[in-house]
């Protein structure tokens, strides 16, 4: 995944305020960010491509009574959801970051009247949101091709994904407040990343995994956001036991990098 060429630092020209200093990185961000076709074609279109070829398997459309009478297809739409939120917040977010620091952007910022927050949220958001987007995509898509059932119970879906945004976002911000280099970052960006992706379920959904393996998964961020989001989708509320677990991986990471991110 490729990282904005950026030649000068994404900072406000003296701003009157911490609000417009604020807006000033984020709109700079967001600038940079819609310049990547690489980051827009992982976060926004992998995941719907990949839960399409997915739905295009046969096998994959038939009921399965080992699935309660659901089909595979049904269970990897959230999955694919799950997907956008890791390549935004840990394949994407933290190279960005750390260029940032490797190119000496952070160290030219630190001489104007941005705050390492501004940038750390800037970033955080314009991720999240096209995380946000990815996710309407796919269930659209899921939808309209495959006949997947719109989440039955939208509120709960919708806290569910949220907070799992939010979980690996603050996941990806500690990376990028601990990684020093590209390098490092990719490094322990990918290692996390393949983590994430087993226990988001790409491989085989966390619904069909032995009863010991899904308990242990559950306690991940991905693991409970895979659990969280099927329960909403069949029309229940999300178990709080889900959520919870969503919430402390969302604000014990947060903090860590609020601590941690400095600008060289």
């Amino acid at each position: 995944m490729t990282t904005p060429l950026a030649s000068n630092p994404p900072a406000p020209s003296a701003p009157s305020s911490a609000s417009a200093r604020s807006l000033a990185v984020l709109t700079c961000e967001t600038r940079l960010f819609l310049r990547e076709p690489g980051s827009l074609f992982w976060i926004l279109v992998f995941p719907t491509v990949l839960m399409t070829i997915l739905g295009l398997v046969p096998s994959y459309r038939e009921a399965d009574d080992g699935l309660g009478g659901r089909r595979v297809i049904d269970l990897y739409v959230p999955v694919a959801v799950l997907l956008a939120m890791i390549m935004s917040g840990l394949q994407a977010m933290p190279p960005v970051l750390t260029g940032y620091r490797e190119r000496g952007i952070l160290r030219r910022m630190s001489t104007t009247p941005a705050r390492p927050s501004a940038l750390l949220t800037a970033q955080i958001t314009v991720h999240g949101a096209a995380a946000l987007g990815s996710a309407v995509l796919v269930m659209a898509v899921g939808r309209i091709a495959f006949d997947v059932r719109l989440p039955g119970q939208p509120v709960g879906y919708l806290l569910a994904l949220l907070l799992a945004t939010a979980s690996v976002l603050a996941l990806g911000a500690v990376v990028s407040a601990l990684s020093r280099t590209t390098k490092v970052s990719a490094a322990v960006s990918s290692v996390v990343y393949l983590v994430m992706m087993f226990t988001a379920g790409v491989w085989l959904p966390v619904q069909a995994m032995p009863g010991t393996l899904r308990r242990i998964v559950g306690c991940t961020p991905f693991g409970a956001a895979s659990q969280a989001l099927d329960r909403a989708a069949s029309g229940g509320w999300p178990g709080w036991a889900d959520l919870g677990v969503m919430a402390l991986w969302t604000v014990l990471p947060a903090a860590a990098a609020a601590r941690w991110f400095k600008w060289e």
